[in-house]
């Protein structure tokens, strides 16, 4: 049997841009929103989803340089071996599967609530257990599609990206009608005392919790190496998808918030209770059927959402994998490609049944805090590694540049460090438990060179 190494080019813009709105909108607007409006923002959401767009903005913009240098596989990974060497790359590989893997287990669990709202919708009432049996088959699902191929996962999101953004422009379109303006006063509640619990701290807490909203643009760039032209591409594919979607996250969640109250938004499914507040606002209106009918229809455009941001997410982490496999920092297995389907599989079967085990173990809370902050640490780096790049290579072919450099780059870098200053102490605990757990897996891999494992 012939053993291929590499990915098949089978991406175009349009596909990428499908990619990055198919990860982008999911649990974090779906689901997330609702927790961070309930816990942190109240109505002011709208500004925690302004700040953490601009964010994610200033990074995309280093992203795409760094993507049309680097062409390949591994996203932030890569980029981050290449700036600083191969112990960052390793951290920073590390910290990824924070924002990868445990992002398919966040994703999982709204999409199991997200479940039982249709099923209780139809009458039938299933209790939460201990395990969430649901997230669990949902990631199952999604791993047996990535091991089939790139390009018929890219096809099945595009057709449910389709879908999830007509939902959202119904709920935007339909819900507008029905606002009840005094939902959103206080805009800014007052704090309570603690900080992160609503007032201007709440906001920017907020915009902490929400960024998990925000990856999609990142799982973009680990597609790299499978985009057909990606210096032409990348850019396209990574600042599309964010400004499409920072423009619809604002709206949604403005109104979301102006249907029900924000402190009744706690729930796996805020947008269907949004959707539901709508439809008990429209009895005895001329458009009552419509709505009643738009409920479950936003219902199910949620469901299958949320199902095309999984396929994204653990397509990102399988090819952060596949990229360190090739630099030898992780088994050899890990980089081995299907004979047929060209796709790393047995990465994919692994790190698929890791995170169904976490997704059905696991609370929805703590998954988006850990997705937040670990994306935000590998952002920090992203944007300066724009920086060392400069310098240490300053005559490599740079197809986008990003603009006012230095500036740019380092409002990245401390918009982001800002945003985790945001995150509860428990979450900065566990990031620190999980790269003490990271470096002593890199040390004792140091200890035992593999081939192929670059020290330079």
């Amino acid at each position: 049997m012939e053993t291929r190494t590499e990915l098949r080019r089978a991406l175009g813009p349009f596909a990428l841009v499908m990619l990055g709105i198919g990860a982008v909108i999911g649990t974090g607007i779906f689901t997330l929103t609702g927790q961070a409006a309930a816990l942190h923002a109240g109505p002011a959401i709208v500004l925690s989803m302004v700040i953490a767009g601009t964010a994610a903005a200033l990074a995309g913009v280093c992203y795409a340089e760094l993507a049309t240098m680097f062409p390949v596989a591994g996203s932030a990974y890569s980029y981050a071996h290449a700036a600083f060497g191969p112990f960052i790359g390793w951290v920073i590989g590390w910290d990824l599967v924070l924002e990868y893997a445990l992002s398919v287990a966040t994703v999982a669990v709204g999409w199991s609530g997200n479940l039982r709202v249709l099923l209780r919708d139809a009458g039938v009432e299933l209790a939460p257990g201990r395990v969430d049996v649901f997230a669990m088959l949902a990631v199952v699902a999604v791993t047996l599609l990535l091991v089939r191929g790139v390009k018929e996962s890219a096809a099945v999101n595009s057709a449910i990206v389709a879908i999830k953004v007509a939902v959202i422009l119904i709920v935007i379109g339909c819900g507008a009608l029905f606002l009840r303006p005094a939902l959103w006063h206080p805009f800014v509640p007052p704090n309570t005392g603690e900080f992160g619990s609503f007032g201007w701290s709440g906001v920017l807490r907020g915009a902490a919790v929400i960024f998990f909203a925000y990856i999609g643009f990142d799982a973009v760039s680990t597609a790299a190496q499978e985009s057909k032209r990606p210096q032409r591409d990348m850019p396209i594919g990574l600042l599309g998808s964010l400004a499409i979607c920072t423009v619809l996250y604002v709206l949604v969640s403005g109104v979301m918030v102006g249907l029900a109250p924000y402190g009744e938004l706690n729930s796996p499914a805020p947008m269907a209770l949004a959707a539901d507040a709508a439809r008990e606002r429209a009895v005895g209106s001329a458009l009552a059927p419509l709505v009643n009918s738009l409920s479950l229809l936003v219902k199910l455009g949620t469901f299958l959402g949320l199902s095309s941001t999984m396929v994204v997410t653990l397509l990102g982490q399988t090819r952060v994998f596949y990229a360190m496999a090739q630099d030898g920092m992780l088994p050899a297995w890990t980089a081995r490609i299907h004979p047929r389907f060209q796709t790393p599989y047995l990465a994919t079967l692994v790190t698929g049944g890791a995170c169904a085990i976490v997704a059905g173990l696991t609370p929805i809370g703590v998954l988006g805090q850990l997705v937040s902050i670990g994306t935000l640490f590998a952002f920090a780096l992203v944007s300066l590694g724009v920086l060392v790049l400069r310098k240490k290579q300053p005559d490599a072919p740079r197809p986008f540049r990003v603009p006012f450099s230095p500036w740019i780059p380092l409002a990245a870098a401390l918009v982001s460090v800002a945003l985790m200053a945001g995150l509860p102490r428990e979450t900065w605990e566990r990031l620190v438990i999980w790269m003490a757990i990271g470096l002593a897996i890199y040390a004792a891999r140091r200890r035992q060179p593999r081939p192929g494992f670059r020290t330079n």
